[in-house]
């Protein structure tokens, strides 16, 4: 029998996060241990508003599991979300352990290796935007968030603060179709490489019908494999985050089907700790962009928090997870 205990857990944040739909100065996180009595594996996960997620809701659906749960049977009693995100990733965890191996063995996979992360810019003034970019114009890659009505000054502004950095932008469903087309070929000037969710999930179908001067990647319209069939003809990317997917088990599904399907993959987070983007660093490997900055953004950290440094994100340690 697997033995699971289920714990609320908040980390400050290095300083005030903000997006178009409000502020935050913690993560929140749900961390869930699985436990045979020998080994213990974990595993964390976000709930997300947006998706009708709570720390209380992801809690009971947790706690209703019963003990003689696996990553085969978990798949069928839990919907894709975080509460079988944190789970899964806890069941891969003990098996590693109980094994002596990494998960990735057990995966068949290679072993991975360090890759590049965007780094994220709070949504604020365009001069305090500015600054902070300055402040990261040595990172490689920055994410703005964007969405609001002085959208364009905002990106002039990160443009003049990291003139070599490259920039992908994420409007959070911000945005309409009309907005988008005009905001295109302006992004296409200042370099963006990317584009993320311009429109609301649902009402995106413009996508299809309009010119996409840049790569336009699904989020918030992309959750498992269940969605691919609707973004067809929409996106060109698509962001994998495993507290959509549901766990590392349907992330590395949706990867495999989607890139049959001739989609790149961006591999993307919430703001969580390192013990919530060490499992995503095996989804991320050969990704276009990977976007796992949660860590960075944190004031207080995992005893054994994942390693960044110029070569980007490396694999977590045995100490952290998997």
């Amino acid at each position: 029998m697997t033995r699971l205990t289920v714990t609320q857990e908040s980390f400050r944040l290095a300083e005030v996060f903000t997006i178009s739909r409000g502020s935050r100065t913690e993560a929140r996180v749900v961390t869930v241990r699985a436990t045979d009595g020998d080994f213990e594996g974990w595993g964390e996960c976000v709930p997300y508003a947006r998706y009708g997620e709570s720390l209380e809701s992801v809690t009971a659906q947790i706690e209703a599991l019963p003990e003689d749960i696996t990553r085969a049977t978990l798949q069928e009693a839990l919907e894709p979300g975080a509460a079988r995100n944190a789970v899964d990733c806890a069941l891969w965890d003990l098996a590693a352990k109980q094994a002596s191996k990494r998960v990735w063995q057990l995966l068949d996979l290679p072993a991975p290796i360090p890759m590049i992360t965007a780094y994220t810019l709070s949504l604020a003034t365009p001069e305090e935007m500015q600054a902070s970019a300055a402040k990261h114009a040595h990172r490689p890659l920055l994410k703005i968030k964007l969405g609001t009505p002085d959208d364009m000054a905002r990106l002039e502004a990160v443009r003049r603060g990291a003139p070599k950095s490259d920039i992908i932008v994420d409007a959070n469903e911000g945005w309409s179709a009309e907005v988008y087309a005009d905001l295109a070929p302006h992004l296409v000037r200042l370099g963006v490489k990317l584009v993320e969710q311009p429109m609301p999930a649902g009402q995106d179908d413009m996508l299809a019908e309009i010119e996409r001067p840049l790569p336009v990647c699904a989020d918030e319209s992309c959750h498992d494999r269940a969605s691919l069939p609707d973004l067809k003809g929409k996106y060109d990317v698509i962001n994998i985050k495993l507290d959509k997917t549901g766990g590392l088990t349907e992330a590395l599904e949706l990867r495999k089907a989607a890139r049959a399907e001739g989609y790149g993959i961006m591999v993307g987070c919430m703001v969580g700790t390192s013990l919530a983007m060490a499992p995503a660093v095996i989804v991320a490997q050969g990704a276009r962009v990977v976007d796992l900055d949660g860590p960075l953004l944190l004031a207080e950290d995992r005893a054994e928090p994942l390693k960044y440094d110029a070569d980007g994100v490396h694999p977590p340690a045995r100490a952290l997870w998997g």
